[in-house]
């Protein structure tokens, strides 16, 4: 965060599962912070999100960013409560054409549109399958190389990278969610605010403790 230019106005450790959020939302909306970062996920995310707009933090000016949110939990919340939370992700399904085709085809068999995990474990795994099919073997090491050596294009990745430590370097997009006046549909819930380029948005490699990689 201070790396990036940023300042950290303060914190607060919150147990696992606790139901009631709001004496740590109090203390995040009396810091004034512009963004309040949620290191949490899943039902701790959506009650403090859902009680954060019981004490109106975003109507007063304060915005929400999860550091780990899915367009199910978004939809859960509904955007009357989620508008104006901020949110990182590799692939959204309104995106472009290409991205807009793969969700209608998922959303017809799963009846809603892919999350980027579902969509990220389908592209992870045509990559893998275009790997052995290039070299007609499915040997681990080989086909690992392979995969490494081949740029990642498709649907959800633009000349991707796989690198030696299992990373996949690839844009990254800052959304938000938008108000319901802005929606034009159930699942229309993200806007695009900034497209951070792959080799912005991932730790360098030399900066990691993989075991994997191997030391100059």
């Amino acid at each position: 965060m201070k790396a990036a230019g940023g300042k950290v106005v303060g914190d607060v450790n919150v147990p696992l599962n606790t139901p009631d959020f709001s004496s740590f939302l109090l203390q995040a909306q009396a810091s004034k912070a512009k963004i309040i970062g949620l290191a949490n996920a899943g039902g701790d995310t959506i009650n403090s999100i859902k009680q954060g707009a019981e004490f109106g933090i975003v109507e007063g000016g304060q915005k929400f960013a999860g550091l780990l949110i899915f367009i199910t939990d978004v939809h859960s919340l509904g955007l009357k409560t989620a508008q104006g939370l901020q949110l990182s992700g590799p692939f959204y399904h309104d995106m472009n054409d290409e991205t807009r085709a793969f969700s209608k085809r998922f959303e017809q068999r799963m009846g809603h549109p892919p999350s980027f995990t579902q969509a990220g474990v389908y592209s992870a795994m045509h990559h893998y399958l275009n790997a052995v099919k290039a070299l007609n073997s499915k040997d681990p090491d080989k086909v690992m190389a392979k995969m490494r050596e081949t740029p990642i294009n498709d649907f959800m990745t633009k000349n991707g990278k796989l690198r030696e430590d299992g990373r996949v370097i690839r844009d990254f997009y800052l959304f938000e969610v938008k108000k319901p006046s802005e929606s034009k549909g159930e699942w229309d819930l993200f806007k695009l605010i900034e497209t951070v380029p792959g080799d912005q948005a991932f730790r360098p490699i030399d900066k990691g403790e993989c075991p994997l990689v191997k030391k100059g």
